[in-house]
């Protein structure tokens, strides 16, 4: 794993381990789920859907990640590839090696956010561009 994922990880496994610094339904999980939100929303894919241009952080999660939050940011920000397609396999990787540490009850954020970051390198593979997806409810469908 990058040198600086390990770094951005061991300052938020160290501080969770705390107690007083948990959240409700907290797992080490969300934090490596977290860490690839950031990576995500740093290199800003082009060929992200609309709606998935920003992975949403937790108000949870950041309400109990402490002073470290600026520190770790600008750590991600460090982080520099030449394209977009560099960044999208940097990240498969992270979430790979991420997954591996935990049991399949642990993965479901994990898993998430593997399926948009597949889907999108599919759309890079393919070349295709972005598509809309528009939420309805199907209830107000008759």
């Amino acid at each position: 794993m990058n040198k600086k994922v390990e770094e951005i990880l061991d300052i938020w496994h160290k501080h969770f381990e705390d107690e007083k610094n948990q959240y409700s339904e907290y797992e080490a999980s969300d934090i490596d789920y977290f860490v690839g939100c950031m990576l995500y929303n740093h290199f800003a894919f082009s060929k992200a859907l609309d709606n998935l241009k920003t992975m949403d952080l937790s108000y949870d999660f950041l309400s109990g990640c402490g002073e470290e939050y600026d520190d770790i940011k600008q750590i991600i920000a460090d982080i520099k590839f030449e394209d977009k397609e560099e960044a999208l396999a940097f990240l498969q990787t992270y979430i790979k090696e991420a997954k591996a540490k935990y049991t399949k009850p642990e993965l479901y954020l994990l898993d998430r956010l593997e399926y948009h970051v597949n889907a999108m390198a599919q759309r890079y593979e393919k070349n295709v561009d972005v598509q809309k997806v528009d939420f309805e409810n199907p209830l107000l469908k008759k």
